[in-house]
């Protein structure tokens, strides 16, 4: 379990970035798996979400997860909609007593919380996700609540630099955006680059001047830690676990 040193000093706050331990599942997702997308037995995906709730104080039916697919979809959660399937890559809500969690596996997980309006987010920040937006829609859409904000956001556990390795045509794609996106990339090999995805994300919340801190982690290494989508199709495995990261008002 680890925390945010900023969100840490707000007490009205409860959040955590929970590490694959401590939880009910076996083989590849031993222990914490949280993803109903995954092959799991449910019965212990639905133990491992009792246990997180718990942890973060609300009830089972009140840890709002979303379905996740790199998009740059935010939606805000409020009483007419948070029992039914969120569609989306980003939450922001004013509801005490609801906790809104994201799923990662590499990918970054963001939690937000604007202090002047009372209201929280989570985004699942994947490479897609950060390039067409996400991060930027999340913001605008705690801004469209109240344009005078103070928003904290921490960048939780995502794979490193070192360990995400990608092609030219990716290289390509981030160039033909912006040449300013070259400082995210180095060189690996002739045809390979490294991709830094945690300043990646950074960098896009610095831009709106959110008070950023992060966990700086990586998930491909730390195996004992954190699942992670690479290392588990590096080792062959035919499927692969979630962790959650979860924030919620009291």
């Amino acid at each position: 379990m680890f925390y945010s040193k900023n969100l840490k000093r707000i007490k009205k706050l409860n959040h955590c970035f929970f590490s694959r331990k401590n939880g009910f599942s076996k083989g590849v997702y031993r222990s914490l798996n949280c993803g109903k997308g995954s092959k799991d037995n449910k019965i212990n995906i639905y133990k491992n979400l009792k246990y997180v709730a718990k942890k973060i104080n609300v009830k089972n039916k009140n840890l709002i997860l979303m379905h996740q697919t790199h998009s740059n979809k935010v939606v805000e959660i409020k009483k007419n909609n948070y029992k039914k399937k969120i569609k989306a890559d980003a939450m922001i809500t004013r509801m005490k007593g609801v906790a809104l969690g994201v799923l990662t596996a590499d990918c970054v997980p963001v939690i937000l919380y604007d202090v002047k309006n009372e209201v929280i987010g989570c985004v699942h920040a994947g490479w897609r996700g950060a390039f067409i937006g996400v991060i930027k829609n999340t913001i605008i859409k705690i801004k469209k609540l109240n344009s005078k904000t103070e928003i904290y956001a921490c960048v939780g556990p995502c794979i490193s630099k070192k360990n995400y390795e990608v092609d030219q045509k990716f290289y390509k794609k981030f160039m033909a955006k912006s040449f300013k996106n070259k400082k995210y990339f180095s060189y690996k090999s002739e045809f390979k680059k490294l991709f830094n995805l945690r300043k990646f994300v950074i960098d896009k919340l610095n831009e709106f001047k959110v008070k950023v801190d992060q966990i700086n982690l990586d998930t491909y290494s730390e195996k004992s830690n954190f699942f992670s989508y690479r290392r588990s199709t590096k080792l062959g495995h035919k499927d692969y676990g979630r962790c959650i990261s979860a924030v919620c008002m009291l």
